[in-house]
């Protein structure tokens, strides 16, 4: 392979690379675009809490070693 071959596959080779980035900037640009478009969420009045359950679990983990011995 000669110095002028290999310097056109490096050039190849870069310009490919270029033209994929291209496509995925333009990709991301119609993606973040539509995401940008959509209506925004509404916010709540006041503050939401959730019930969260913490001794179930543990309970739930009681029986079970209970029941292996």
């Amino acid at each position: 392979m000669t110095r002028t071959e290999i310097i056109n596959r490096a050039l190849a080779a870069v310009a490919d690379s270029r033209l994929k980035r291209e496509r995925d900037s333009e990709r991301r640009k119609q993606i973040f675009g539509r995401i940008d478009l959509a209506a925004p969420l509404p916010k709540l009045s006041r503050g939401v809490q959730l019930s969260l359950n913490l001794d179930g679990g543990r309970k739930q983990f009681d029986l079970k070693r209970v029941k292996s011995h």
